[in-house]
């Protein structure tokens, strides 16, 4: 890689991942092996004030997604979905002790907030890859489950997303390291994509279909909309960029899809991601559905990725709920 970084003589870095499928959950850190011990702040979770591997070593599914009470409801809805004893309602905030995110452990299954953009989710997902390693968890298949801007598309429709892209429609998440830029590749898991896709086909009640997502770091400016505090394009120049976007093959919008699918395939996690939308923003910026029907449409990700989960269990019952 031989480009630089704008007014930087430093020059830019391609990572490469180290997949390698069915093995423990693995960190690219060397500095870790000779700490006493490790401290996840964030997360309120500690190597020395846990027994990680028997509180989570059973995990093989884990579900993201940026608001608390979203992935609580989550947790409780797997939790009634998979059969597991006691009611679901007493499931308890495994991060109570801190107010930066929440996880609750459904059997096989962790449910995690990550807030909202790159920086939130980043520092989650160090935190808990981290986890997922100390713990010695194997064959972990990890899910981002949100909600996005559609572009193109109707309302409700739920995108799985094939190629995660930043604004410019690359493939790409730039990580800033000390004063160098790292190219990392945003590529996901296709197979898993596919039998999610594949999945999609049992459920009639809403669309379903794979695309690319694009990633920014702003909700107002970044994603060309023209109701912010700031605003410095015209109505012509925002549909003319989203209208490239559309045909580049983008679908949806959000603010977390590269640097979760980076970061994931450095650590070797299977992961996908999959996002219901909320309007069309080819019609407009602002989200004027109701509040029963946001619900709804939330609630549609989590339907299919249940779904997901209870074949890979072997617990899918075709006249079951979903």
């Amino acid at each position: 890689m031989t480009s630089v970084v704008a007014n930087s003589s430093k020059p830019v870095k391609t990572e490469r991942k180290n997949y390698t499928g069915n093995e423990l959950v693995y960190v690219k850190n060397p500095h870790l092996d000779s700490m006493d011990e490790d401290i996840l702040y964030h997360l309120d979770l500690g190597t020395k004030t846990h027994n990680l591997p028997a509180m989570f070593g059973d995990i093989k599914f884990v579900c993201v997604g940026g608001s608390p009470n979203r992935m609580k409801a989550f947790a409780q809805f797997m939790h009634k979905e998979l059969g597991l004893e006691g009611d679901e309602k007493d499931l308890e905030d495994i991060c109570a002790g801190t107010d930066r995110y929440c996880m609750y452990k459904a059997g096989p299954v962790l449910s995690i907030s990550h807030g909202m953009g790159i920086p939130s989710i980043s520092i989650m997902l160090h935190e808990l890859i981290k986890l997922l390693h100390h713990a010695k968890c194997r064959d972990v298949t990890i899910i981002r489950i949100g909600t996005s801007g559609g572009l193109g598309i109707e309302p409700g429709s739920v995108v799985i997303t094939d190629t995660a892209v930043d604004s410019f429609f690359k493939p790409q998440f730039e990580q800033v390291i000390l004063d160098r830029v790292v190219i990392r590749s945003t590529e996901l898991d296709k197979d898993l994509a596919e039998e999610l896709l594949e999945c999609s086909k049992e459920i009639k009640d809403f669309p379903t279909l794979l695309g690319h997502t694009m990633c920014t770091y702003d909700f107002y400016e970044g994603q060309g909309r023209l109701d912010g505090a700031l605003c410095s394009f015209s109505n012509e120049k925002k549909l003319e960029y989203l209208k490239r976007a559309y045909n580049a093959g983008i679908r949806n919008i959000e603010m977390e899809s590269t640097v979760f699918a980076a970061m994931c395939r450095l650590c070797g996690l299977k992961a996908a991601v999959v996002c219901v939308t909320l309007l069309n923003r080819l019609h407009g910026d602002q989200i004027q559905a109701s509040h029963e029907v946001l619900l709804e449409y939330q609630q549609r990700p989590q339907k299919l990725i249940s779904m997901f989960i209870k074949k890979c269990l072997g617990l899918w019952n075709p006249e079951g709920s979903v």
